[in-house]
């Protein structure tokens, strides 16, 4: 991403992200290994990783100032980890250290021929507990922030996080990549949500991505938008609106609308575009109907000689997002 592609900020805006950190070993092999098989890397990485590392990492690159409450041990890997996000600009100050156990970490298995990523992730120890963050460095974290993230680890301490910041009116975003303990009861905290492609019709059980996106916003009314990344193939949001019912709004059967923008896009430009309905009263029969926007966003293309992996991918839209909301 090029610096004329970010909006400048008018201030910096403080963000805090809780969820996982973890030291990632990325091993590069010309293709997936079968079972009981024995082949070479052709590259291999040591770096930092997890979900709310890595996009508090995307955030303070992008401008934001992040802090980040995770739980990481005195090993090794625990260190290289607090290192390499002060260097890129996070605060690690309200991290709990452990001076026993050991840090959370993946073993990451790039297939070069499908450009995909296999993880194997192994949690640390011990785990983070709500006593880990005192109410004084909870509120002290919580100071000033525009925005708190969150990928859904560690139910029981993320909720007393999130509740402070619903007590202060502080924005929420949930990173939904899969059904997890305690989820639902965040979810009826947030803001903002982004969804993994597979989550919204797990999780729903609705026939289609856009049908699962009505029941979640009419699950959680507090929800401004949701979001489903769909890899390749770009990303939908539904944005809630006001319904004015003074005034007349078209309706559309979701499904039928996301078709209708997904028919305008023009497969020769390269870079993203962004498609939006108008404001419609978006149905799903037999869920219910939201008044809102649909968009349909496209992915830049690129060559697959300059592709390396997608570790991550999702982690940096997410902070992607988390810049834009501060602008809301």
């Amino acid at each position: 991403m090029s610096s004329d592609s970010v909006l400048p900020l008018l201030e910096t805006p403080i963000i805090v992200g809780f969820g996982g950190v973890g030291v990632d070993f990325l091993a590069v092999v010309p293709f997936f290994p079968k079972p009981d098989a024995k082949i070479r890397t052709t590259e291999f990485k040591v770096q930092g990783g997890g979900n709310t590392g890595n996009t508090m990492t995307c955030a303070a690159r992008l401008g934001l100032k992040p802090r980040i409450i995770s739980k990481v041990s005195t090993d090794a890997p625990g260190k290289s980890m607090m290192e390499e996000l002060e260097a890129e600009g996070v605060d690690t100050s309200f991290l709990v250290v452990s001076k026993e156990g050991t840090s959370p970490f993946s073993y990451i298995i790039v297939d070069s021929q499908t450009k995909t990523r296999t993880c194997i992730f192994t949690p640390g120890y011990p785990p983070m507990v709500p006593a880990d963050l005192p109410k004084a460095n909870l509120l002290s974290a919580l100071d000033g922030a525009r925005v708190v993230y969150f990928d859904a680890r560690m139910a029981d301490s993320a909720l007393v996080i999130a509740q402070e910041a619903f007590r202060q009116n502080i924005s929420i975003l949930i990173d939904a990549e899969r059904p997890r303990e305690g989820l639902n009861d965040l979810l009826g905290l947030a803001d903002y949500v982004v969804c993994s492609e597979n989550f919204p019709k797990a999780w729903t059980e609705a026939s289609s991505i856009p049908r699962a996106l009505v029941s979640i916003i009419l699950r959680f009314p507090r929800l401004k938008f949701a979001i489903v990344t769909l890899g390749k193939e770009g990303c939908i949001m539904l944005e809630k609106c006001v319904d004015d019912e003074s005034s007349h709004i078209e309706e559309m059967d979701v499904d039928s609308c996301l078709t209708s923008l997904t028919k305008t896009k023009d497969d020769s430009i390269a870079m993203p575009t962004c498609i939006a309905s108008p404001v419609t009263k978006l149905i799903a029969e037999g869920i219910g109907s939201v008044c809102g926007r649909l968009y349909f966003g496209t992915t830049e293309k690129i060559p697959p000689s300059e592709l390396i992996d997608t570790t991550g991918a999702g982690d940096a839209f997410t902070g992607a997002v988390l810049y834009g909301s501060c602008q809301m």
